[in-house]
């Protein structure tokens, strides 16, 4: 199977969209990019999860290229089964090794299930692992910031003290939705300034340089830099 799918990367391969794309990710080393567009990767994916061989691919979980680390990310998504799911995300998380690859992992099946789903979050956000705190920050923004959101969330967050970029700009990209979300609640901590300085002044770029906040919330927004 492992062999199958590399052969079918390949075959997908696009070399000036692997340039591209390399110059994106520093942390991935640029022979490890075949240069496969994502909605292609996203077909492929779907027509992988029928096969009764796929469990196979998931289980090996150190992948030599991004590809197939971006591949295994959207058959996880296609799991309908919670429990399974979050069994492969959780086997999966340890070896994610760059933002783009962590950012692809959005599972379907989460939004139905936010009550279990917090429990895996707030065990996310306090590991070890650079990329697993990002992704539990990133699942805290897409699935409690409307309907489900608690003030709580955002003292989850803030109290993140990394010295990852790539944590602390998960931080940033958080409370500058937050910020677009449920400003009432997120622009305390901007005005206290719970936020370390650079975390602190990114989210208020990100917040003001984008279109869901209002013109009269980004003008106190900047008074805070």
């Amino acid at each position: 199977m492992k062999d199958r799918i590399r052969s079918r990367l390949f075959e997908l391969q696009d070399l000036k969209y692997r340039e591209f794309h390399s110059a994106l990710m520093p942390t991935v080393q640029r022979e490890r990019v075949i240069g496969v567009r994502v909605p292609e990767l996203r077909a492929l994916a779907k027509e992988l999860h029928r096969e009764k061989g796929i469990k196979e691919f998931l289980a090996e979980t150190e992948h030599k290229y991004y590809e197939e680390n971006n591949l295994h990310a959207f058959i996880i998504e296609g799991i309908k089964d919670y429990n399974e799911c979050i069994f492969e995300v959780n086997r999966f998380l340890p070896f994610v090794d760059n933002w783009a690859t962590c950012d692809m992992l959005r599972p379907k099946g989460f939004s139905a299930h936010k009550k279990e789903l917090l429990t895996e979050i707030e065990r996310w956000i306090v590991s070890d692992a650079e990329y697993t705190v990002r992704f539990g920050i990133e699942m805290l923004m897409v699935h409690y910031l409307d309907e489900d959101f608690e003030e709580r969330f955002l003292e989850m967050v803030a109290g993140v003290k990394r010295e990852e970029y790539y944590v602390r700009m998960m931080v940033a990209w958080y409370f500058a939705t937050a910020l677009a979300k449920r400003y009432d609640e997120a622009v305390k901590y901007i005005e206290e300034r719970r936020l370390d300085e650079w975390t602190h002044q990114k989210a208020i770029q990100k917040a003001v340089e984008s279109r869901r906040v209002p013109q009269t919330h980004k003008k106190i927004l900047k008074s805070l830099r």
